[in-house]
């Protein structure tokens, strides 16, 4: 795990910073494998909202004529959920956690071509299991 902080992605912070939270340490599930959940700091998210750029929506009507995947959405999809994950993780570790479980997203249209993207989770603290290997070789 890092003891670096993240980079900052919204323009405030969200409270003060503590330790790191590695990607690699979220998941969907309620417990992580090898580690033990020491302490439940709350819930954590991530909100972005996006709209359609108008030169992306052309070229996406184009394409919805000819078939296939539409590219242009598909890419400003991933953006929006990976800045909201960037975001909850950044959220989990300026509390104090090393992990999130329970991790979902969520999206909900606010406007016509503006949607809001919500990743969320739950912020904890773990500790390696005895006797699991994870630290010991």
């Amino acid at each position: 795990m890092s003891d670096q902080l993240p980079q900052r992605r919204t323009p405030y912070p969200v409270s003060d910073p503590r330790y790191s939270v590695s990607p690699q340490m979220v998941t969907t599930a309620f417990e992580l494998p090898g580690y033990r959940v020491r302490q439940n700091l709350g819930v954590v998210r991530g909100i972005v909202v996006r709209s359609r750029n108008v030169f992306v929506n052309i070229g996406a009507v184009f394409n919805q004529l000819v078939g296939g995947n539409i590219t242009a959405w598909s890419n400003l999809c991933e953006q929006a959920r990976r800045d909201a994950f960037d975001i909850m993780i950044q959220h989990a570790t300026e509390i104090g956690a090393n992990a999130i479980v329970g991790a979902r997203y969520d999206a909900t249209e606010i406007a016509t071509g503006v949607t809001e993207v919500l990743a969320y989770g739950t912020a904890v603290v773990v500790e390696p299991n005895e006797g699991t290997g994870i630290y010991n070789s």
